[in-house]
């Protein structure tokens, strides 16, 4: 028997917050330790893909380790082949119909029970995370957070809308109508490191919630968190509605691009590589593609502005996960009269926060995700020192206690040229660029002239310029005043997640009421009595 929760239930899980809000952090902080201790034991574990309905090993691994201790081998999973992951997809196609026809009052709820499984291990699955990808136990659990509200808030959604079909208005007396919104059949879903459990569900629930089936390719970087979310809900569906299949974007993610028998993509990740699967996927036959694709998140701060609430919203949006956020600020436009005082608190509140283990209680800043990362920083800041002033940080971690993990100091920038690289490409990096500006309409021109249009903040307490932000900044979740995160943070069912611009193809945002829309298309039915 089927039980279904009253629709405009759905509630955001913030879990800090409501450790905060009951005075019992330390009890959070109690239950992330033993969390620790227990996902230690899995260490070095093997681990299978997924394809119809099979778990599947192979004596081809690749190892995962830790970017804040490279001598942890968290885990091995199977290299994938391009047959491998052929037959992930004939399976998911084989398994379509089927799963099509399974009721949307059923999906729902399968989706609130596997979100309400990850509530339960939350603490577990994000211990998971700060070993796999370097997120601070806060970063880390709000990862998970959102995991669980893009499950609740999507089976919401679906409730909400019927499962998105409706009668329309009959073309004559004989006629009954109805709009149908269908599935597509098989998409590919290929999710990035950053945020592994968040937007790896995220995407992958958009399409099996609406009815397709779909072959997820996770990030080598970070595949654990991914995997015990299809290892929860896999043997709930149909077989072979979803398969994990692991290995190399130039194996997988090339053989799913490349596939006439995927029928869409869900993609996020960097606008190169995102840009070039959209030219593959398009090539053969128009078919939807849903892609993410970074930004160079601006924040304007202009003389009016509070001067603590600004420093702290750019360092948190700047610094937090080390800036590998696609929502980062990586570029901060200062009114001219306020700059120095501005610089001075960032750079002060900056150059005091602890770098450290992720997983240790008070570490704010932890690793970047791997080697590339690092030769990258390396590369940025010589170019910074070359033709700008680095104002703080521009090193790597010298402790020896951080030796073999992938630690760097936050830095910030300023006196570069306009049209200076650092300031027109995403990094990825904990890597801010400030600029001056004169007036509130040129900062306008400023943040806009960038080819992405993700996140934008302002800070000022002068309504006008406020208005004017909004009706002109060129980006798709923006923010006015937001001492938590000028740019980063968006919550599911609050702010939509899309980007403008090059930062995204589809304009309809994650966590927003026009997402599931994407996956589904519409058949207009009639029948004659």
């Amino acid at each position: 028997m089927l039980v279904f929760r009253n629709v405009g239930m759905f509630e955001n899980e913030k879990t800090w917050a409501r450790f905060v809000e009951n005075n019992s952090t330390d009890e959070f902080h109690k239950k992330f330790d033993q969390a620790i201790n227990e996902v230690r034991k899995d260490f070095g574990k093997n681990y299978p893909m997924i394809i119809g309905g099979k778990e599947i090993f192979s004596d081809s691994q690749f190892q995962v380790h830790s970017p804040a201790d490279k001598n942890l081998v968290l885990g091995k999973f199977p290299l994938a082949t391009k047959d491998d992951t052929i037959h992930a997809i004939e399976t998911s196609k084989e398994s379509f119909y089927k799963w099509s026809l399974v009721s949307y009052q059923k999906r729902v709820q399968i989706f609130r029970e596997i979100a309400d499984i990850f509530s339960q291990n939350k603490f577990n699955l994000a211990a998971i995370m700060s070993f796999e990808n370097g997120k601070n136990r806060l970063e880390a659990m709000g990862d998970l957070d959102e995991s669980i509200d893009f499950m609740r808030f999507y089976a919401e959604q679906l409730e909400i809308n019927n499962g998105f079909s409706k009668e329309t208005k009959s073309g004559s007396p004989n006629e009954k109508t109805s709009s149908n919104l269908k599935p597509y059949g098989v998409w590919g879903i290929i999710s990035p490191f950053n945020f592994p459990s968040a937007i790896a569900i995220g995407m992958t629930s958009g399409a099996i919630i609406t009815g397709n089936t779909a072959v997820l390719k996770p990030s080598s970087d970070a595949p654990i968190s991914a995997f015990k979310f299809v290892e929860a809900i896999y043997h709930k569906l149909t077989p072979s509605a979803i398969s994990f299949v692991t290995g190399s974007g130039g194996v997988v993610g090339k053989t799913i691009l490349e596939s006439p028998m995927v029928d869409g993509i869900a993609f996020t990740g960097s606008k190169e590589v995102g840009m070039g699967g959209y030219s593959t996927f398009a090539m053969s036959k128009p078919r939807p593609f849903i892609s993410e694709m970074g930004g160079k998140n601006p924040t304007i701060v202009s003389a009016s502005a509070d001067i603590e609430k600004a420093t702290d919203g750019v360092m948190k949006a700047a610094f937090g996960y080390s800036g590998q956020k696609c929502s980062a600020c990586s570029r901060v436009y200062v009114q001219k009269s306020i700059a120095n005082k501005f610089l001075e608190r960032l750079v002060a509140k900056t150059s005091a926060l602890k770098i450290g283990k992720p997983w240790e209680k008070d570490t704010y800043i932890g690793p970047i995700i791997n080697n590339d990362a690092v030769k990258k920083f390396q590369k940025a800041t010589e170019l910074a020192k070359k033709d700008g002033k680095v104002l703080c940080g521009g090193s790597l971690v010298s402790d020896i206690q951080y030796k073999d993990g992938n630690f760097v100091t936050p830095t910030i920038v300023a006196n570069l040229p306009k049209d200076h690289e650092l300031i027109r490409e995403e990094l990825f990096l904990p890597f801010l660029c400030v600029e001056e500006f004169e007036n509130f309409d040129e900062a306008l021109l400023l943040a806009n002239k960038s080819n992405y249009g993700l996140t934008a903040g302002v800070f000022s307490q002068d309504k006008n310029e406020i208005e004017k932000f909004f009706e002109k900044i060129e980006a798709g979740v923006t923010y006015a005043n937001r001492e938590a995160s000028a740019t980063t943070g968006a919550m599911v069912g609050a702010q939509p997640f899309v980007g403008w611009k090059e930062s995204g193809i589809s304009g309809k945002g994650a966590g927003g009421a026009y997402y599931l829309l994407q996956f589904l298309r519409e058949q207009t039915q009639t029948r004659c009595e």
